[in-house]
């Protein structure tokens, strides 16, 4: 909707006049939003999004075109877009109606054209984006996403979409053995490095249990928590009959990732939190 203003002049021979100023308000015929399909995103995540372009004209408007910057923004002088185009995700409907796939540039940024929206119709773009290293993932993380519809004498229609990083600890587990080979009767070392990409730490609450069978079973075992002697029932619990291993329940909690931008690249760089147990035992 825009306002429009106007004046006359009146010109005569003892000189001139203005009228009064009139003021009007043009209602486009056409309007638009955009919607992402989920609102959180983590590392290499599929973001789909959905454009409707309403036509509450009696006219179609044919030949428009979507251009979307991708979640471009500005470091160190360069343009960084953390989000790419998913090669063939485009779908285009006609109230309602799957039509063939309309021209699209993968960018950046992403164009999409030949877009056409019948009188009194609806039409619908939904496109996916995967989320790449220059998608901020720590807890205040925001990509905010712009499109800009536009063509056949239109006026510019922009429409924003803000996603956030997903909160939340990222855990995995690695485990190793030292030495590789061991005698019958010698000692042999478990190595369990547990890592948080997460940018959350996971706490007590998170109830992290590590439960493994070891095969030798081992005899006499001594375990430590990032250096720490743990002691049994209170961290642990051990059966030198089945080999069956297991921590308690919230005794393992594992700091949250750090996040820095590279200040040449601008891509992130997670350096994971990480805590490390070990048994060590006679087979």
């Amino acid at each position: 909707m825009a306002t429009f203003y106007n004046q006359a002049t009146l010109s005569y021979s003892g000189g001139e006049v203005n009228s009064n100023i009139v003021s009007g308000e043009l209602l486009e015929a056409l309007s638009a939003t955009k919607t992402a399909v989920v609102n959180e995103y983590s590392d290499n995540t599929d973001v789909t999004y959905a454009i409707n372009i309403i036509n509450s004209g009696a006219s179609a408007v044919n030949g428009l075109t979507i251009t979307d910057n991708l979640g471009a923004y500005t470091f160190g002088g360069n343009t960084l877009q953390p989000l790419e185009y998913v090669d063939g995700s485009v779908k285009y409907f006609v109230n309602g109606i799957l039509q063939a796939s309309p021209a699209v540039v993968a960018g950046p940024p992403l164009v999409i054209s030949g877009i056409n929206v019948p009188a009194g119709g609806v039409v619908t773009v939904l496109y996916t984006a995967n989320t790449n290293e220059y998608a901020p993932l720590a807890a205040d993380g925001t990509i905010e996403n712009s499109a800009v519809v536009s063509g056949n004498g239109i006026t510019d229609i922009t429409v924003n979409e803000t996603i956030t990083a997903q909160t939340g600890p990222d855990l995995s587990i690695t485990k190793s053995v030292s030495p590789a080979v061991v005698s019958g009767t010698g000692e042999l070392t478990y190595t369990f490095v547990i890592e948080n990409s997460g940018n959350t730490e996971a706490t007590v609450a998170d109830n992290i249990v590590v439960t493994d069978t070891f095969d030798p079973i081992l005899s006499n075992i001594a375990v430590t928590y990032n250096g720490a002697v743990w002691s049994e029932p209170v961290n642990y619990t051990y059966n030198e009959t089945t080999g069956l291993f297991q921590t308690v329940g919230g005794q393992i909690t594992v700091p949250a990732a750090s996040y820095t931008q590279d200040a040449t690249t601008g891509e992130w760089v997670v350096v994971p939190g990480t805590v490390v147990l070990t048994v060590t035992g006679t087979v």
